[in-house]
């Protein structure tokens, strides 16, 4: 195997220090960083995805692997050289007001970030007029909606509307997810798609970003 192959399978089994080892040598050997992120790093992650959307992987490991693609990452990063990591679209993430539940919303930002998206966390509990501003101030192209509580989905709609309100709707899409929620419920309320674990928020936002 390549080591370009060596670190994408240290990805994988989110062996961090193999993964900043084989990363230190690709510098040493004066690889371009570029390519070692794209076909190293990120190819590790494109693994990970398909993998814990089949069950194949838990929770503990994706996040494993995540913590040792950005490791991978942040050694790197000084040896760009005026290279610029573009990302492929901008999401604003959080869970809805009134739900304080973060563990899903994180790896999908997560999930995002090792998928090539700027990520903009808001946190939990956050207001709909705040991801309305957020998306706004960050030109997003997309809005992340969590929620674990029936009683709080109904803030997805808010959502939603205050974009219609403001004539924003057709600017940005929504995307919403959490144990609750269903595609139905997507659909009911007018959002841009529905996706069910983490993997899948990262191929729904891929389709939904302008071509």
């Amino acid at each position: 195997m390549s080591i370009l192959e060596d670190i994408a399978q240290a990805v994988v089994a989110g062996e961090k220090n193999k993964v900043l080892e084989l990363t230190q040598r690709t510098i040493a050997e004066k690889m371009d960083p570029m390519v070692v992120i794209n076909q190293g790093l990120v190819a590790g992650m494109d693994i990970v995805g398909p993998r814990f959307k089949n069950c194949e992987m838990f929770i503990p490991e994706v996040l494993q692997s995540a913590a040792s693609m950005h490791a991978g990452m942040d050694l790197l990063k000084p040896h760009l050289k005026g290279k610029v990591l573009e990302a492929k679209g901008v999401v604003v993430l959080g869970t809805v007001e009134g739900d304080r539940h973060d563990i899903g919303k994180n790896l999908v930002g997560m999930m995002l970030e090792a998928g090539g998206f700027k990520v903009v966390n808001l946190g939990v509990d956050i207001l709909a007029e705040d991801f309305v501003d957020a998306a706004v101030d960050n030109k997003a192209h997309i809005i992340g909606l969590s929620a674990l509580l029936t009683t709080t989905m109904p803030a997805m709609k808010e959502v939603i509307e205050i974009l219609k309100e403001e004539g924003k709707r057709d600017k940005v899409k929504v995307i919403v997810g959490g144990a609750p929620v269903s595609q139905k419920f997507s659909d009911d309320i007018g959002a841009d798609g529905y996706a069910p674990d983490a993997a899948s928020a990262v191929d729904l936002c891929r389709k939904l970003l302008p071509s």
